[in-house]
């Protein structure tokens, strides 16, 4: 099938926010008007197209990147609905890794709040453009103006204001466009798929004047054509500051910023104009960079259907008709069904059966899969997340995703024999889908312990597993996940030696342990002199420390945050191998741990509370209680935001918490900040607990 419409006309965007921001309402808003939809989804109804997961339309938030595909202007749209719990960071990770553009949507009255911070910076890490959509401004405390400053002192970001909200008294009824020069008022009997232009009112002259200047002087920068029309004095046409706005948001030097209230069906349509007006397709995007099978070389793929066929594995879901989807991006190439695809990691080749539009859970069949193309496939086993695949012949290996490691686990165990192997299973598709999802066996019970993100993850996991996967399990408590470091130097000499008749083993290691600042990483140093080890032995020290790093010396956590140097050794001719020696080190390395000061650590969260005035005493008290530190408070008319760092083992059942203590008027969110000691009294009572089990 020949392509239907230029790649240039294609766009691939995410839609990503902190949570309630009103991502999956403007995404219902969208579709609504591009005619995907002839019903508007309300999320507070549960009848939003994007949240169709169950889990998703009982709580009212986007646990799930949504998919789906529309049309406007003869431009086709990818939408991916991001979450916005922190909790799912790895679904917006994965999302921006395949995308060209984002739509940052901010609340007016809450302002970039910690998951857009997060956000933002993932899309400075993929060099992503973006526009930034200023919503819900018919709230009471709305203020687009605010907004844009906060993005400047939070983000460091450059927006550049291209329509400004218009208000009749205290009602919000419209924007004006600073680019046309023109007042939009939406008519609210058509559900605002019906808008007029008009003359901007005159109590509205003198902002507008101030906005179109900073407007033009911003954007002069990007076109020498329309700079000298306005060194000039004379007025630039609305196809030059287009221009102009689009240069500079391509190379990720200004952020184009909008406002509206999707809710009340105001804005969208200018949004959807801005998309394609400002936001990349894949051919403004540069070659895309991946290496050889062997990574010794660099491969340059270019978004073309001539080009050799290279794709990326974003998602992985389970389908009840189809089994196991992957979701992929076509970044160069051409493929038709049937095709057979390399998988680099493994090396395996598998034939591609079906290609799906997807549209959420919905799906729709086509013949073949063309650069730029956002589809899911159904065939390809043994995928992971970050896979990439390409044509047999002509190898590439795209850059992959990292994601964060879990902090929180809970004990799951089958209620009955024959649930136990719908246990593994379920798991293990879970696994495939979510790479924060983890599993592993406790050594000393037996236990399986699954970890996650928190305790929203934890719980939507497991709630699928009861509804969806139909196992009947037992779900423990939530158990922090603890890390054990050192906080001195320390050194030890093990001398492996032992005799069995046959060929012996001997191996003898000197090592040093010291910490590494942020607790973070395994580093190893080779100080070998003089043959003392030979050179095929370092490779087994190295390992044979870095695996003993799996059980810490005070109460089995893994380790984390430790520089090991390998001074001295000796070996045998006949005795040594590379087990010898990896025991050794393994050896040596715990006993030196234990002389290093070990310490255990507890992952910190990053809390930040919006609280009206009457309740700040209460707040920061209970703050305190939970062991937090205040790093910053400032506030915006009467409501207080909090920025506190708090042990996550504090902060179990929090909402509730919260809710209680301020009656219900203060909203918070949480996100991951870092690893840090555990003072010594709870530190010993927590050892005691794990080590009397």
């Amino acid at each position: 099938m020949s392509r239907v419409r230029p790649l240039s006309s294609y766009r691939n965007i995410g839609i990503a926010a902190h949570i309630d921001a009103g991502k999956t309402t403007t995404t219902e808003r969208i579709l609504y008007y591009t005619g995907k939809t002839h019903r508007m989804g309300e999320v507070h109804e549960g009848t939003a197209q994007m949240d169709w997961m169950e889990q998703e339309q009982e709580r009212g938030i986007t646990i799930t990147s949504a998919a789906t595909t529309c049309y406007w202007k003869d431009h086709r749209i990818t939408i991916i609905d991001t979450p916005g719990h922190v909790d799912f960071t790895a679904e917006v990770e994965r999302s921006l890794r395949v995308l060209d553009g984002v739509v940052t949507i901010f609340c007016a009255v809450g302002g970039v709040e910690p998951q857009s911070e997060t956000v933002w910076h993932q899309a400075d890490h993929y060099k992503i453009p973006r526009i930034v959509y200023v919503n819900k401004m018919d709230r009471i405390g709305a203020d687009f103006f605010w907004v844009v400053d906060s993005m400047k002192e939070k983000l460091l970001a450059n927006p550049v204001v291209i329509t400004i909200p218009l208000f009749k008294k205290d009602d919000y009824v419209g924007l004006i466009d600073l680019v046309k020069g023109k007042a939009i008022y939406y008519k609210d009997d058509t559900l605002g798929a019906e808008y007029t232009e008009d003359d901007i009112p005159d109590d509205s002259v003198k902002k507008y004047n101030e906005y179109r200047v900073k407007l033009l002087e911003r954007i002069s920068d990007y076109d020498d054509e329309l700079m000298e029309i306005y060194l000039n004095g004379e007025s630039p046409s609305v196809e030059l500051i287009k221009r102009a706005i689009r240069k500079g948001t391509l190379k990720n030097e200004i952020s184009p910023v909008l406002c509206g209230s999707s809710f009340k069906n105001k804005g969208v349509q200018v949004l959807l104009d801005s998309i394609l007006d400002y936001l990349p397709s894949p051919v403004d995007i540069p070659p895309y960079e991946g290496f050889s099978l062997d990574g010794s070389k660099k491969v340059i793929r270019k978004p073309d259907d001539s080009e050799p066929y290279s794709a990326l594995v974003f998602k992985i879901t389970t389908d009840p008709y189809f089994g196991q989807l992957s979701y992929v991006r076509c970044y160069s190439g051409k493929m038709n069904k049937g095709s057979q695809v390399l998988n680099t990691r493994t090396g395996k080749s598998d034939r591609v059966s079906r290609f799906l539009i997807m549209h959420a859970n919905k799906r729709e069949d086509v013949e073949d899969m063309q650069t730029g193309d956002i589809f899911a496939l159904v065939g390809l086993k043994d995928v992971q997340t970050g896979d990439t695949i390409c044509d047999k012949s002509h190898p590439i290996v795209l850059e992959s995703m990292d994601f964060p490691e879990p902090v929180l686990s809970v004990a799951i165990e089958p209620k009955s024999a024959s649930d136990q192997e719908k246990l593994g299973l379920s798991l293990k598709k879970l696994m495939q889908e979510d790479p924060t999802f983890k599993l592993h066996i406790d050594k000393d019970t037996g236990q399986s312990i699954i970890s996650g993100m928190g305790e929203l993850h934890l719980e939507i996991l497991t709630d699928r597993l009861l509804r969806e996967f139909k196992v009947n399990a037992n779900i423990g408590k939530p158990q922090v996940a603890y890390k054990e470091t050192i906080s001195t130097k320390a050194e030890h000499e093990t001398k492996f030696v032992r005799q069995t008749g046959g060929r012996g083993m001997y191996a003898k290691v000197v090592l040093r342990v010291e910490p590494v600042d942020s607790y973070k990483g395994f580093e190893f140093v080779n100080k070998i002199v003089s043959g003392a080890i030979p050179k095929e032995y370092w490779s087994s020290v190295e390992r044979g420390a870095e695996e003993s790093m799996e059980a810490g010396p005070l109460a089995g956590y893994k380790m984390d945050g430790v520089k090991v140097t390998l001074l001295d050794g000796d070996w045998h001719e006949v005795d040594s191998s590379d087990l010898a020696f990896k025991i050794a080190a393994n050896m040596a390395f715990k006993e030196a741990a234990k002389k290093a000061t070990p310490v255990l650590l507890e992952p910190m969260e990053e809390l930040t509370i919006l609280v009206p005035e009457d309740y700040l005493g209460e707040v920061i008290g209970d703050i305190n209680s939970r062991r937090g530190k205040i790093k910053k408070m400032h506030a915006r008319k009467n409501i207080h935001t909090i920025e506190a760092v708090i042990p996550l083992s504090e902060l179990f059942g929090y909402t509730t918490d919260l809710r209680s203590l301020t009656q219900g008027r203060a909203n918070h969110s949480m996100q991951f900040d870092s690893y840090s000691p555990v003072p010594k009294q709870i530190s010993d009572e927590i050892i005691a607990r794990v080590m009397g089990r």
